[in-house]
C-alpha cells in the first residue's frame, strides 16, 4: 500500500513539475494527493532530515530498546510462575508489563519502519494508535495509585492486608484501571480524527499522537484543546496522583515510627522502586500533555513523549529487579 501510495505521489509530483496541472498552482504532491485520495496520514518521523549513518545509529539504540522492554516485560509476567510470588503487590506488576507491553508494540514497529523510510500510516492504523496510547496511558496512571495503595495498606494495616487486598479485589481493581482510560480514548479517536485535514496530512511526530494530529486541522480546536487539558487534570492529578501522594504520605508516617532500621530499610525499599515508575511516567506524560498549545513545540513533544512510550515501558522491569530481591533471585533462576 505505501508503495503504491509513494508511486501515484511521484507521479503527480512529474505532472506539477511538467505544469501539466492546471489550476493548481503551487501546491505540493502530497497536498494535491490529500485532497484527492484516502486519508493515509504521512508520519515524519524524529531526525526526518538527519544523514544516513545518523538514522541507522538511532535505529539500532530503538531496536536495542525495545529487546530490553520486551525481555524484560516478558521476565516479569513470568515470575508469576512462582507461587510465593503470587501476592497482590506482583498481581499488579505484572497488569503494569501487560500495559508496557501494549504501549511499546503500538509504537516501536511503526517508529522503526519510519526510520526504514516507510512513513505511510492508514487512517485505521493511525486511529489504533491513538486509541491504544490514550486508553493504555490512563489504565497505567489508575494502575500506579492503586499500587500506591496496595503498599499503604501492607505497610500501614499488615494485619488486615490479607482481607482489604483479597484477589476479588485486586481482579475488580485491575479491571478498573483497564477501563479508565476507555472514554477518554474514544473520544481523542473521535474528535482528532473527524477534524478536516485542510492544509497536509503529515505528522510531525514519530507515532500518531493527540496533539500533533491537531495541528493538521484546520478548523478551531482551541476547545478541544481545552477539554484535552481538563480531561488530564482530571485523569492524572485529581484522583491518581492524588490517592499516590496521600497513600505514601501515610506510609512515610508509619516507617518513621518503625524501631528497628532493617524493618524501615525494607519498607522504603518496596516503595522506592514504585516511587521511581511513577517519577518517570508522569513527568513525561505531564509534560507532554498539560501543556498549552502556545507553548509546544513539535521536538520537545517528541522528546517527552519517548519517556512514556519508550524509556519507562524499557526501565521499568530493571527498576522493579534491582530493587526487588525477590524478582532478582526469580531472574537468576530462569537464566
Amino acid at each position: 500500500m505505501g508503495e503504491h501510495i509513494s508511486a501515484e505521489i511521484h507521479k503527480v509530483e512529474q505532472k506539477v513539475n511538467c505544469g501539466e496541472l492546471n489550476g493548481v498552482g503551487r501546491i505540493s504532491a502530497i497536498e494535491l494527493w490529500s485532497r484527492t485520495s484516502l486519508p493515509d496520514f504521512i508520519v515524519l518521523g524524529l531526525f526526518s532530515y538527519s544523514t544516513y549513518d545518523f538514522l541507522f545509529f538511532f535505529f539500532s539504540l530503538i531496536l536495542l530498546a525495545f529487546v530490553a522492554a520486551l525481555v524484560g516485560n516478558i521476565f516479569l509476567l513470568l515470575i508469576q510462575a512462582n507461587r510465593h510470588l503470587h501476592t497482590p503487590m506482583y498481581f499488579f506488576l505484572t497488569q503494569l508489563s501487560i500495559m508496557d507491553l501494549i504501549m511499546m508494540n503500538t509504537v516501536v514497529p511503526k517508529m522503526a519502519a519510519n526510520l526504514l523510510g516507510h512513513k505511510f500510516i492508514c487512517w485505521g492504523g493511525c486511529s489504533t494508535q491513538v486509541f491504544l496510547v490514550v486508553r493504555v496511558g490512563g489504565a497505567e496512571c489508575f494502575l500506579l495509585a492503586i499500587m500506591a495503595y496496595d503498599r499503604y495498606v501492607a505497610v500501614c494495616h499488615p494485619l488486615q492486608y490479607p482481607v482489604l487486598m483479597n484477589w476479588q479485589v485486586c481482579s475488580l481493581l485491575a479491571l478498573a484501571s483497564w477501563m479508565g482510560g476507555v472514554a477518554d480514548s474514544v473520544m481523542d479517536v473521535g474528535m482528532v480524527l473527524s477534524s478536516p485535514c485542510c492544509h497536509s496530512l503529515e505528522v510531525d511526530h514519530f507515532f500518531c499522537e493527540v496533539p500533533a494530529l491537531l495541528h493538521l486541522s484546520c478548523a478551531d480546536t482551541s476547545l478541544f484543546e481545552d477539554l484535552i487539558y481538563a480531561c488530564c487534570v482530571v485523569m492524572l492529578l485529581l484522583p491518581p496522583l492524588g490517592v499516590i501522594v496521600v497513600s505514601y504520605a501515610q506510609v512515610l508516617e508509619a516507617v518513621i515510627r518503625i524501631p528497628s532500621t532493617e524493618g524501615k530499610q525494607k519498607a522504603l525499599t518496596t516503595c522506592s522502586s514504585h516511587l521511581a515508575v511513577v517519577g518517570l511516567y508522569y513527568g513525561g506524560a505531564m509534560f507532554s500533555y498539560m501543556q498549552w498549545a502556545s507553548t509546544k513545540t513539535p521536538v520537545r513533544d517528541q522528546a517527552t513523549s519517548i519517556f512514556y512510550t519508550i524509556l519507562t515501558p524499557m526501565l521499568n522491569p530493571l527498576i522493579y529487579s534491582l530493587r526487588n530481591r525477590d524478582c532478582f533471585k526469580q531472574g537468576l533462576f530462569y537464566f
